[in-house]
């Protein structure tokens, strides 16, 4: 089984890339974000002509997440618990039947946090990361296969980005950032590209701006995080870094996993 993260930073904008990329690529679970729309705008009808199940949870202009399989769903829980206020669309969780039992995969958008001096935005993304290690830690008492896959907006290690210096005082990459994502990874995730390379540099982002795609200045913030059932059965992982070079690319590319489910 294949299964895929990708932001792909406004779905109608990319529609033709992300038809092409299913066509290519064939996952059979793909985690979108920013999908930038409404439900009820989502592009439905061009992916479920490939023989894909649409789930969306979007919002008007930003945000928004969606998962699309070949399997149907079980179960679709939208929303991160923990904070009734929040309206973000930024998470979505599927449940699958396959042999042997069930799978879980969660599609999430984690707030950027930038500027990482204002007062609102970095306290809140360090507050849904903690919503999200709590719902982490209830999700691994079901002893279930659960890929938690998505744009986290941070950069894990120093060799995850071109060139740290330029990165040291952003959100993506502040000590309080990385030590958020270690408390997830520490109730027992593993990083499923780490876990399969220790290759450098390995990049997921490249920004607009710069010539950044061109000179290879890039970051990796997508990433799959397994349970220990899930990491059991994984076998290898791709960055298809190549779709970043179409027309009208997404500034993310798709970073996927393969499973023995």
């Amino acid at each position: 089984m294949k299964i895929a993260t990708w932001n792909i930073n406004g779905v109608r904008a990319r529609i033709e890339n992300l038809v092409a990329w299913l066509k290519e690529s064939n996952p059979d679970i793909v985690c979108l974000q920013e999908i930038k729309c409404q439900d009820d705008a989502f592009p439905r009808l061009e992916i479920e002509a490939l023989g894909y199940h649409v789930e969306t949870h979007g919002q008007k202009g930003f945000n928004g997440v969606a998962i699309l399989s070949k399997l149907k769903p079980d179960e679709v829980m939208r929303r991160l618990p923990g904070d009734e206020a929040d309206e973000h669309a930024r998470f979505m969780e599927a449940a699958f039947s396959v042999e042997g039992g069930a799978i879980r995969v969660a599609s999430i958008y984690l707030p950027n946090g930038n500027p990482s001096n204002d007062p609102v935005k970095y306290p809140y993304k360090i507050g849904w990361m903690g919503r999200l290690e709590a719902y982490a830690r209830e999700r691994l008492a079901l002893e279930e296969p659960l890929i938690l896959a998505g744009d986290y907006n941070v950069i894990p290690e120093p060799h995850d980005c071109w060139d740290p210096k330029v990165w040291e005082n952003d959100a993506l990459f502040l000590p309080a950032t990385r030590q958020a994502f270690r408390k997830i990874e520490h109730l027992g995730f593993t990083d499923a590209v780490r876990a399969t390379t220790d290759g450098v540099p390995t990049y997921t982002f490249w920004d607009y701006q710069a010539g950044a795609w061109q000179k290879n200045w890039g970051i990796r913030i997508d990433h799959l995080m397994l349970s220990p059932e899930a990491a059991d059965r994984l076998t290898s992982t791709v960055i298809e870094k190549h779709v970043r070079a179409w027309e009208k690319p997404s500034d993310h590319v798709p970073v996927a996993a393969y499973f023995s489910f």
